[in-house]
């Protein structure tokens, strides 16, 4: 049978156990590696590796390595400094020579100095009084299975490195980064994967704990309808999702942008309106005096003079958003500031499905890492949300392979929109997702 050469796979149990076997018979490493298809390096490696010694314990002394004729008995006497005794040391019972000769070096069987490196197929190995190096298949996967065990534990870094990926780490997350915007631009840096590093500070090997990274939003429905439930809903006839959901079929190179509010407390008058991007996630936030169809109105004329009603409605070509009363003025939404011209379609999603919006929603998570749910959006101005906007499109992320929706939008969308609402490049590390960014 053909040697497999350079086989990189591990040695079983029933391997080690073909080896022991082939030992005991005397047969040569390159019989052994045909018999378990490995190549002869392999099993002679596996046996210096895991051979075990093992000591003489019967009657008698093993030889001693200095002596110049190695054959010879040792003629040394009163190695105990018992003067009046004239038997030689060799033989006696009641001590051993390393126990009364600081000198004593066991005699080592030359054979082991060559191939097989071991005493399992000798004949005079009962009788030996030398050292002996034993093969056993056992012991050898009892090492093999610790050493396999102990690799995988503890840290494989030295304190130096964990120090250097603390540096780097604990000020960003602490700014409310995210590990995935982290690695973006210091995967080199920190040396690991970032399942690895997740592994690191739940271990709690840096500054940085668990409590410090971001939890994980989960979404429950709405158990009461909503007053507006209630409501006429004429304007969406014709506008439903599943309309929307044929005419993308009709124009697949549509852009299309998911826009909803969000609210503050139930004191607070103010709310935050978003558009959001589909093919970059983007998004455009505003500052509302009231959740209003008035307040909602402006910013489309708002945007559409700063940009031209012709880039308007390419960039805005679809508009898919919710049942709020402050979005149900969709002729007005629709219709250009003339009147007439269309600049464009406003569609809406099904009653309490939020993931028909999903990526306006998921975006809606950085909002809350700066404003908590429950906060006033009151004590802010345009300047400050714009400031907030900025910070969210420069997060760099694993959904868009670790680019920012800033630099997408850069290359996908238009550049006038950008100057328009004033959003602008931030450098990585000073990205912040946290209350202290708007004091």
């Amino acid at each position: 049978m053909k040697t497999q050469k350079g086989n990189q796979k591990h040695l079983t149990l029933s391997d080690r156990i073909n080896i022991e076997k082939g030992l005991n018979n005397s047969d040569s490493f390159a019989a052994i590696a045909r018999v378990v298809q490995k190549d002869p390096t392999t099993i002679s490696k596996e046996v210096r590796k895991h051979s075990k010694v093992k000591e003489y314990n019967g009657f008698g002394n093993t030889p001693c390595e200095s002596n110049k004729d190695k054959y010879a008995p040792c003629k040394l006497k009163h190695a105990c400094g018992d003067m009046e005794c004239n038997a030689f040391c060799r033989p006696c019972r009641k001590y051993k020579c390393s126990d009364i000769r600081k000198a004593y070096q066991p005699m080592q069987c030359p054979n082991l100095r060559k191939a097989p490196y071991v005493c399992n197929g000798c004949g005079k190995r009962t009788g030996c009084k030398m050292e002996k190096k034993i093969y056993s298949s056992k012991y050898a996967n009892d090492c093999y299975l610790e050493t396999l065990s102990s690799s995988r534990e503890g840290i494989n870094q030295t304190p130096e490195s964990i120090q250097k990926m603390n540096n780097i780490l604990t000020p960003l997350i602490k700014k409310g980064q995210s590990i995935a915007h982290i690695y973006a631009t210091h995967a080199e840096e920190l040396g690991c994967s970032k399942r690895t590093t997740y592994t690191y500070i739940d271990a709690g090997v840096f500054d940085v704990k668990n409590i410090d990274l971001r939890r994980k939003v989960k979404y429950k429905k709405r158990k009461k309808a909503t007053n507006a439930s209630a409501k006429s809903r004429t304007y969406r006839i014709a506008h439903n999702y599943e309309d929307f959901q044929k005419q993308v079929e009709k124009d697949s190179n549509v852009s299309i942008v998911e826009m909803d509010c969000v609210e503050g407390n139930i004191e607070g008058q103010k709310v935050l309106l978003t558009l959001t991007f589909r093919k970059t996630t983007l998004m455009l936030i505003f500052l509302l005096e009231s959740q209003t169809q008035e307040e909602v109105l402006k910013v489309f004329s708002t945007l559409e003079n700063a940009l031209g009603t012709e880039l308007f409605r390419k960039l805005f070509g679809i508009i898919l958003t919710d049942g709020g009363s402050e979005f149900a003025d969709r002729i007005g939404m629709e219709t250009s500031s003339d009147g007439i011209t269309q600049r464009t379609s406003i569609y809406y999603c099904d009653p309490y499905a939020f993931w028909q919006k999903g990526c306006c929603e998921k975006n809606h998570e950085y909002i809350r890492y700066i404003r908590k749910k429950g906060t006033t959006f009151d004590d802010l101005d345009q300047e400050k949300v714009t400031l907030m906007a900025n910070h969210i499109n420069n997060v760099k992320r694993d959904s868009l392979n670790m680019h920012s929706p800033f630099e997408l939008s850069q290359l996908l969308l238009d550049e006038q929109l950008l100057s328009a609402v004033n959003y602008k490049f931030i450098e990585p590390d000073d990205v912040m997702l946290a209350p202290e960014l708007l004091k």
